[in-house]
């Protein structure tokens, strides 16, 4: 038997959709391999947040809550999975694709002596030997990963899998490690953007370039992401001018994005861009290049001026949601 250990993330206390996602993939990995699907939450959740994780397969919930840890750095909280792992007896531990988890995942992987496949698209193909899917040369390929090691780490690539109930009866267990190594960071600030949605979880993102000529011409583009209920984002070059904030890059860069609908407006499509974006169900590119490299990678693509077509898009979709 062996069970698997899934690393979740909060926000504020809530758990995001991919937390939801990786217990999905983690608990049907466990079934597989005839073991338990186990989470680890870090930081200050409810109760009643942590038993929720029950609803998608998971069977115990490891409640770390040490305060100690709040301001530490990452090596701190390898520390704290890799504790979890030996605990648990675990033999596969599960990550999402955030950008806490690259630097997470790393960290435990050199701790235990663990094999490690980044950004994974779906379950194992096969268990001896243990084969992962994964995505290559900017998704244009396929891999199969064969992982030889003794514990295995997988990060789950945001939306390949998808949320799948599976309710299970769950036991919250508190889980504490001492935090008495010398960390050689310490977090002194934290600065939130509020009232936003966040692209790591975004369903739909309404994404800007060069197109939109300045950061005055950004009204129409906020203006359709409050209509869709959308994330907005922007190319590199647009945040290195400045024109919006560097939170808001997408690409290879930047933050890698997978939502169901992803809106390229004036993005000309460098091969950096659409690499961090090639994973969206389905993307919408409006150019007035009818050669530009967006057009190869959409699903829909309009050839026009973006200021021009912007507003009629918004009229278009006001309509719509007025009518439904």
């Amino acid at each position: 038997m062996s069970n698997v250990l899934i690393y979740t993330e909060n926000f504020d206390g809530k758990f995001k959709k991919s937390t939801f996602e990786i217990a999905s993939y983690g608990a049907e990995i466990a079934t597989l391999l005839g073991g338990e699907a186990i989470a680890l939450s870090v930081g200050n959740v409810a109760e009643d947040d942590l038993v929720q994780l029950g609803l998608y397969g998971v069977t115990k919930v490891l409640n770390f809550a040490n305060e100690g840890y709040a301001n530490l750095d990452n090596q701190a909280y390898a520390s704290v999975v890799a504790s979890a792992v030996e605990k648990e007896n675990a033999s596969v531990v599960i990550f999402s694709g955030s950008t806490i988890a690259k630097a997470v995942a790393p960290r435990v992987s050199v701790k235990l002596k663990a094999g490690m496949v980044y950004a994974a698209t779906g379950l194992p193909k096969n268990l001896s030997p243990f084969t992962v899917p994964k995505k290559v040369f900017h998704g244009k390929a396929f891999a199969d990963v064969v992982i030889k090691s003794e514990i295995k780490i997988i990060s789950l690539a945001q939306n390949s899998y998808g949320v799948v109930e599976n309710p299970c009866n769950v036991v919250v267990e508190p889980f504490d490690v001492p935090a008495n190594a010398p960390f050689k960071t310490r977090v002194t600030n934290v600065e939130k953007t509020s009232g936003k949605v966040l692209l790591n979880d975004a369903e739909i993102i309404v994404s800007g370039g060069r197109g939109l000529k300045g950061p005055e011409n950004w009204a129409p583009l906020e203006e359709l992401a409050d209509i869709l209920g959308a994330a907005t984002a922007c190319s590199r070059p647009v945040s290195d001018e400045g024109w919006r904030p560097h939170s808001e890059h997408v690409g290879q860069t930047g933050k890698i994005v997978a939502p169901n609908l992803y809106f390229a407006l004036g993005i000309s499509g460098a091969i950096q861009h659409l690499a961090g974006v090639s994973s969206s169900k389905v993307i919408v590119a409006v150019n007035t290049d009818h050669e530009a490299p967006v057009f190869q990678a959409a699903d829909y693509g309009i050839i026009g001026d973006v200021q021009k077509i912007l507003p009629q898009l918004n009229e278009a979709f006001r309509k719509f949601k007025n009518e439904n």
